[in-house]
Protein backbone atom coordinates (compact mmCIF):
# COMPACT_ATOMS: atom_id res chain seq x y z
CA UNK A 1 0.00 0.00 0.00
CA UNK A 2 1.39 3.40 -1.03
CA UNK A 3 2.47 5.78 1.72
CA UNK A 4 0.79 9.19 1.65
CA UNK A 5 3.27 12.06 1.90
CA UNK A 6 3.04 15.72 2.88
CA UNK A 7 2.94 18.35 0.15
CA UNK A 8 3.71 21.91 1.27
CA UNK A 9 3.78 25.22 -0.60
CA UNK A 10 5.55 28.25 0.91
CA UNK A 11 3.55 31.18 -0.48
CA UNK A 12 5.98 34.05 -0.95
CA UNK A 13 7.14 36.08 -3.95
CA UNK A 14 10.52 36.06 -5.69
CA UNK A 15 11.68 39.21 -3.91
CA UNK A 16 11.00 37.81 -0.43
CA UNK A 17 13.66 35.09 -0.50
CA UNK A 18 16.54 35.23 1.99
CA UNK A 19 19.11 34.94 -0.79
CA UNK A 20 18.05 38.44 -1.88
CA UNK A 21 17.54 39.97 1.58
CA UNK A 22 20.28 42.60 1.06
CA UNK A 23 19.01 43.61 -2.37
CA UNK A 24 15.33 43.46 -1.38
CA UNK A 25 14.61 44.68 2.16
CA UNK A 26 10.94 44.90 3.22
CA UNK A 27 10.74 48.65 2.62
CA UNK A 28 11.21 48.00 -1.13
CA UNK A 29 8.62 45.25 -1.52
CA UNK A 30 5.67 47.54 -2.18
CA UNK A 31 7.35 48.96 -5.26
CA UNK A 32 8.18 45.63 -6.89
CA UNK A 33 6.18 43.70 -9.45
CA UNK A 34 4.19 41.06 -7.59
CA UNK A 35 3.70 37.72 -9.32
CA UNK A 36 2.69 35.49 -6.41
CA UNK A 37 -1.02 35.57 -7.23
CA UNK A 38 -0.72 34.21 -10.76
CA UNK A 39 1.92 31.66 -9.76
CA UNK A 40 -0.23 30.39 -6.89
CA UNK A 41 -3.11 30.02 -9.34
CA UNK A 42 -0.84 27.82 -11.48
CA UNK A 43 -0.15 25.53 -8.53
CA UNK A 44 -3.81 25.35 -7.53
CA UNK A 45 -4.77 24.39 -11.07
CA UNK A 46 -2.17 21.61 -11.16
CA UNK A 47 -3.32 20.27 -7.78
CA UNK A 48 -6.93 20.33 -8.92
CA UNK A 49 -6.02 18.42 -12.09
CA UNK A 50 -4.44 15.69 -9.96
CA UNK A 51 -7.02 15.80 -7.14
CA UNK A 52 -4.30 16.56 -4.56
CA UNK A 53 -4.65 18.63 -1.38
CA UNK A 54 -1.68 20.39 0.23
CA UNK A 55 -0.60 22.62 3.09
CA UNK A 56 0.02 26.25 2.10
CA UNK A 57 2.35 28.17 4.44
CA UNK A 58 1.28 31.71 3.57
CA UNK A 59 3.36 34.79 4.25
CA UNK A 60 1.30 37.39 6.10
CA UNK A 61 2.57 40.19 3.86
CA UNK A 62 1.17 38.34 0.85
CA UNK A 63 -2.13 37.57 2.58
CA UNK A 64 -2.59 41.21 3.55
CA UNK A 65 -1.80 42.51 0.06
CA UNK A 66 -3.95 39.87 -1.65
CA UNK A 67 -6.72 39.08 0.86
CA UNK A 68 -8.51 36.81 -1.61
CA UNK A 69 -5.66 34.26 -1.76
CA UNK A 70 -6.07 32.58 1.62
CA UNK A 71 -9.87 32.09 1.44
CA UNK A 72 -9.56 30.84 -2.14
CA UNK A 73 -6.97 28.22 -1.16
CA UNK A 74 -8.92 27.24 1.96
CA UNK A 75 -12.22 26.92 0.10
CA UNK A 76 -10.58 24.53 -2.35
CA UNK A 77 -9.91 22.15 0.52
CA UNK A 78 -6.26 22.89 1.28
CA UNK A 79 -4.76 23.59 4.69
CA UNK A 80 -3.77 27.16 5.55
CA UNK A 81 -0.67 27.50 7.75
CA UNK A 82 1.58 30.43 8.61
CA UNK A 83 4.94 31.49 7.17
CA UNK A 84 5.10 34.45 9.54
CA UNK A 85 4.30 38.00 8.48
CA UNK A 86 7.59 39.28 7.06
CA UNK A 87 10.02 36.89 5.40
CA UNK A 88 12.90 37.52 7.80
CA UNK A 89 15.19 34.79 9.12
CA UNK A 90 14.73 34.15 12.85
CA UNK A 91 18.38 34.99 13.62
CA UNK A 92 17.87 38.51 12.23
CA UNK A 93 15.05 39.27 14.69
CA UNK A 94 15.03 39.90 18.41
CA UNK A 95 12.56 37.91 20.44
CA UNK A 96 9.93 40.64 20.73
CA UNK A 97 10.01 41.33 16.99
CA UNK A 98 9.66 37.62 16.26
CA UNK A 99 6.79 37.28 18.72
CA UNK A 100 4.90 40.12 17.07
CA UNK A 101 5.62 38.76 13.60
CA UNK A 102 4.28 35.24 14.15
CA UNK A 103 1.21 36.41 16.03
CA UNK A 104 0.39 39.04 13.42
CA UNK A 105 0.68 36.48 10.62
CA UNK A 106 -1.42 33.88 12.45
CA UNK A 107 -4.24 36.28 13.34
CA UNK A 108 -4.36 37.73 9.84
CA UNK A 109 -4.84 34.30 8.26
CA UNK A 110 -7.39 33.20 10.87
CA UNK A 111 -9.43 36.34 10.34
CA UNK A 112 -9.40 35.78 6.59
CA UNK A 113 -10.46 32.11 6.58
CA UNK A 114 -12.52 31.97 9.79
CA UNK A 115 -10.60 28.92 10.97
CA UNK A 116 -7.78 28.17 13.39
CA UNK A 117 -4.25 28.07 11.94
CA UNK A 118 -2.35 25.19 13.55
CA UNK A 119 0.95 25.11 11.67
CA UNK A 120 3.99 27.30 11.16
CA UNK A 121 7.14 27.28 9.04
CA UNK A 122 9.94 29.78 9.62
CA UNK A 123 11.27 31.77 6.67
CA UNK A 124 14.18 29.83 5.16
CA UNK A 125 13.67 27.03 7.73
CA UNK A 126 15.69 29.24 10.07
CA UNK A 127 14.98 27.74 13.49
CA UNK A 128 18.42 26.47 14.57
CA UNK A 129 20.15 25.57 17.83
CA UNK A 130 21.00 29.25 18.21
CA UNK A 131 17.38 30.35 17.77
CA UNK A 132 15.51 27.53 19.52
CA UNK A 133 13.84 30.15 21.74
CA UNK A 134 11.49 30.46 18.77
CA UNK A 135 9.77 27.30 19.98
CA UNK A 136 8.78 29.07 23.22
CA UNK A 137 7.11 31.78 21.17
CA UNK A 138 5.36 29.32 18.86
CA UNK A 139 3.86 27.41 21.79
CA UNK A 140 2.74 30.61 23.49
CA UNK A 141 1.22 31.88 20.24
CA UNK A 142 -0.97 28.77 20.05
CA UNK A 143 0.64 26.85 17.20
CA UNK A 144 0.23 23.07 17.42
CA UNK A 145 2.96 22.05 14.99
CA UNK A 146 6.08 23.40 13.36
CA UNK A 147 7.78 22.39 10.11
CA UNK A 148 10.91 24.54 10.16
CA UNK A 149 13.80 22.24 10.97
CA UNK A 150 16.02 21.03 8.14
CA UNK A 151 18.21 18.16 9.45
CA UNK A 152 21.27 19.10 7.39
CA UNK A 153 24.04 21.69 7.10
CA UNK A 154 23.38 24.91 5.18
CA UNK A 155 24.65 28.46 5.40
CA UNK A 156 21.16 29.80 6.29
CA UNK A 157 19.61 26.94 8.25
CA UNK A 158 19.87 23.40 9.56
CA UNK A 159 20.16 21.21 12.66
CA UNK A 160 22.12 18.24 11.24
CA UNK A 161 21.62 15.95 14.26
CA UNK A 162 17.84 16.46 14.55
CA UNK A 163 15.75 13.31 13.88
CA UNK A 164 14.61 13.13 10.29
CA UNK A 165 10.97 12.23 10.84
CA UNK A 166 7.86 13.30 12.75
CA UNK A 167 8.32 13.87 16.49
CA UNK A 168 8.29 16.67 19.04
CA UNK A 169 10.46 19.54 20.16
CA UNK A 170 10.44 19.72 23.97
CA UNK A 171 11.85 22.22 26.44
CA UNK A 172 14.75 20.63 28.32
CA UNK A 173 16.09 23.11 30.86
CA UNK A 174 16.94 26.22 28.87
CA UNK A 175 17.21 24.48 25.49
CA UNK A 176 14.90 22.62 23.14
CA UNK A 177 15.57 19.06 22.01
CA UNK A 178 13.93 16.33 19.99
CA UNK A 179 11.68 13.75 21.62
CA UNK A 180 9.15 11.12 20.61
CA UNK A 181 6.61 12.42 23.15
CA UNK A 182 5.69 15.31 25.42
CA UNK A 183 5.30 14.27 29.03
CA UNK A 184 2.81 15.83 31.41
CA UNK A 185 4.12 19.18 32.60
CA UNK A 186 6.59 19.54 29.72
CA UNK A 187 6.47 22.34 27.18
CA UNK A 188 6.50 20.95 23.66
CA UNK A 189 5.30 21.22 20.08
CA UNK A 190 4.91 18.71 17.26
CA UNK A 191 7.84 18.98 14.84
CA UNK A 192 7.73 17.74 11.25
CA UNK A 193 11.18 18.30 9.71
CA UNK A 194 11.87 18.89 6.03
CA UNK A 195 12.78 15.52 4.56
CA UNK A 196 16.34 14.47 3.79
CA UNK A 197 17.86 11.35 2.27
CA UNK A 198 20.17 9.35 4.55
CA UNK A 199 23.24 8.14 2.64
CA UNK A 200 26.04 6.86 4.84
CA UNK A 201 26.48 9.34 7.67
CA UNK A 202 25.11 12.29 5.71
CA UNK A 203 21.63 13.77 5.38
CA UNK A 204 21.18 15.00 1.83
CA UNK A 205 18.45 17.39 0.61
CA UNK A 206 15.99 15.58 -1.62
CA UNK A 207 12.51 16.98 -1.06
CA UNK A 208 11.99 20.22 -2.90
CA UNK A 209 12.99 23.79 -3.64
CA UNK A 210 16.26 24.43 -5.42
CA UNK A 211 17.28 20.80 -4.95
CA UNK A 212 14.23 19.71 -6.96
CA UNK A 213 15.40 21.96 -9.78
CA UNK A 214 19.10 21.05 -9.47
CA UNK A 215 18.92 17.26 -9.24
CA UNK A 216 17.73 15.09 -12.14
CA UNK A 217 14.12 14.11 -11.53
CA UNK A 218 15.02 10.42 -11.71
CA UNK A 219 17.33 10.86 -8.70
CA UNK A 220 14.70 12.81 -6.77
CA UNK A 221 12.13 10.10 -7.43
CA UNK A 222 14.60 7.37 -6.38
CA UNK A 223 15.44 9.19 -3.13
CA UNK A 224 11.84 9.89 -2.20
CA UNK A 225 10.82 6.33 -3.05
CA UNK A 226 13.65 5.10 -0.82
CA UNK A 227 12.18 7.06 2.11
CA UNK A 228 8.75 5.52 1.46
CA UNK A 229 9.81 1.97 0.68
CA UNK A 230 12.99 1.31 2.66
CA UNK A 231 12.28 3.47 5.71
CA UNK A 232 8.48 3.18 5.52
CA UNK A 233 8.09 6.89 6.27
CA UNK A 234 6.22 9.74 4.57
CA UNK A 235 8.33 12.58 3.24
CA UNK A 236 7.71 16.33 3.45
CA UNK A 237 8.00 18.03 0.06
CA UNK A 238 8.10 21.80 -0.45
CA UNK A 239 8.01 24.30 -3.30
CA UNK A 240 7.39 28.04 -3.79
CA UNK A 241 5.10 29.73 -6.33
CA UNK A 242 8.01 31.73 -7.80
CA UNK A 243 9.67 28.43 -8.80
CA UNK A 244 6.98 28.03 -11.49
CA UNK A 245 7.84 31.39 -13.06
CA UNK A 246 10.88 31.47 -15.40
CA UNK A 247 9.83 34.94 -16.63
CA UNK A 248 10.10 36.62 -13.19
CA UNK A 249 12.17 39.83 -12.94
CA UNK A 250 15.87 39.32 -12.25
CA UNK A 251 17.28 40.70 -9.00
CA UNK A 252 20.24 43.02 -9.55
CA UNK A 253 23.30 42.93 -7.31
CA UNK A 254 22.91 39.42 -5.89
CA UNK A 255 25.89 37.08 -5.64
CA UNK A 256 26.57 34.48 -8.29
CA UNK A 257 25.74 31.72 -5.79
CA UNK A 258 22.41 33.29 -4.91
CA UNK A 259 21.50 33.78 -8.57
CA UNK A 260 22.43 30.17 -9.33
CA UNK A 261 20.30 28.83 -6.48
CA UNK A 262 17.31 30.94 -7.36
CA UNK A 263 17.13 30.87 -11.16
CA UNK A 264 18.41 27.39 -12.02
CA UNK A 265 15.95 25.32 -14.09
CA UNK A 266 12.86 27.40 -13.30
CA UNK A 267 11.60 26.33 -16.73
CA UNK A 268 11.62 22.68 -15.59
CA UNK A 269 9.65 23.02 -12.34
CA UNK A 270 6.14 22.62 -13.72
CA UNK A 271 6.91 19.51 -15.77
CA UNK A 272 8.73 17.86 -12.86
CA UNK A 273 5.95 18.80 -10.43
CA UNK A 274 3.34 17.14 -12.65
CA UNK A 275 5.46 13.99 -12.70
CA UNK A 276 5.83 14.13 -8.90
CA UNK A 277 2.05 14.32 -8.49
CA UNK A 278 1.69 11.26 -10.71
CA UNK A 279 4.40 9.26 -8.94
CA UNK A 280 3.46 9.79 -5.26
CA UNK A 281 0.44 10.18 -2.98
CA UNK A 282 0.04 13.42 -0.99
CA UNK A 283 -2.07 15.04 1.73
CA UNK A 284 -1.98 18.19 3.91
CA UNK A 285 0.03 18.07 7.14
CA UNK A 286 -3.00 18.62 9.36
CA UNK A 287 -4.61 15.47 7.99
CA UNK A 288 -1.63 13.26 8.68
CA UNK A 289 -0.74 14.64 12.11
CA UNK A 290 -4.19 15.28 13.55
CA UNK A 291 -6.64 13.48 11.31
CA UNK A 292 -8.32 16.74 10.30
CA UNK A 293 -9.43 17.70 6.81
Amino acid sequence: MAITNYLTIDVEDYFHVSAFEKQSPPNTWGGRECRVEQNTDTILSLLDDHNVKATFFILGWVAERYPQISPMIFNQGHEIASHGYLHQRVALQDRKTYRNDIRRGKKLLEDQIGNEVLGYRAPSYSITRQTDWAFDELVEAGFQYDSSIFPMKHDFYGIPDWPRFDGYAIKDGESWNASDQVLEGQKGIRELPISTLKLGKSNLPIAGGGYFRLLPYAFTRWGLDRINQKEQQPFVFYLHPWEFDPEQPRMEGASAKSRFRHYLNLNKTEKRFKQLLNDFEFMPIVEGLFGKN
